[in-house]
């Protein structure tokens, strides 16, 4: 009756890509004496597990990775002369830190938390005449980005009104007027030729 081994009686595999045989190589390479010669086995088995995966490119990183690969296949036992360090056991396995979801609310979605941050910026501007400026640029944004859901018309005190909403503090009175008096907000005709119009599926109705 012949002795074979299964795979359920033998030890787990470590990386799963290079294979049982690998790691085998791997259990000899760590176990040879002769310094020298471990080395040399230790670089020729390098090279076969670059072409193990031959759509692994021949970088910096990626020899960097195989010599990573190739000590912690060796449970960080392996003591050869390699050209990068052995990499600590506590980063193998580590996962990472989850990242926080924004709990920031959006007062008006079709203008977007940018062009929140825009304003706020815009209002904390000293100087008169950039905060104007500032106030048209944001304030015809924001028109074109309304009327992208709204291909009516939008009143400009509308617009001066969520300004100030989104800013959380009136614009100043002075400003204002000028908006208004030269009507600054006005796009013109190739700004308004730039506004997208939004795609909307539109689904067939059963018995049409």
């Amino acid at each position: 009756m012949l002795n074979l081994d299964y795979n359920t009686q033998l030890p787990n595999v470590i990386l799963k890509e290079y294979g049982r045989n690998i790691q085998k190589l791997v259990a000899y390479i760590v176990k040879i004496e002769d310094r020298e010669e471990r080395n040399r086995f230790a670089y020729n088995l390098i090279e076969l597990m670059r072409q193990i995966n031959p759509n692994t490119r021949d970088s910096q990183d990626t020899q960097n990775k195989l010599w990573d690969d190739l000590y912690i296949m060796s449970r960080f036992s392996l003591d050869v002369d390699s050209p990068y360090p052995m990499p600590e056991k506590e980063s193998i396995g580590k996962k990472p830190k989850p990242m926080a979801y924004t709990t920031h609310e959006i007062s008006f979605r079709h203008y977007g938390r940018n062009v929140e941050l825009l304003i706020a910026r815009i209002f904390e501007t000293e100087d008169q005449e950039e905060h104007y400026d500032g106030l048209v640029k944001i304030g015809k944004l924001m028109k074109s980005l309304y009327l992208t859901w709204n291909k009516d018309s939008v009143q400009d005190e509308i617009i001066l009104k969520h300004m100030e909403k989104l800013a959380n503090r009136d614009i100043d009175p002075e400003l204002r007027e000028r908006l208004v008096k030269e009507n600054a907000l006005e796009l013109a005709r190739k700004e308004r030729k730039n506004i997208p119009t939004p795609k909307i599926n539109k689904k067939k109705r059963k018995g049409k």
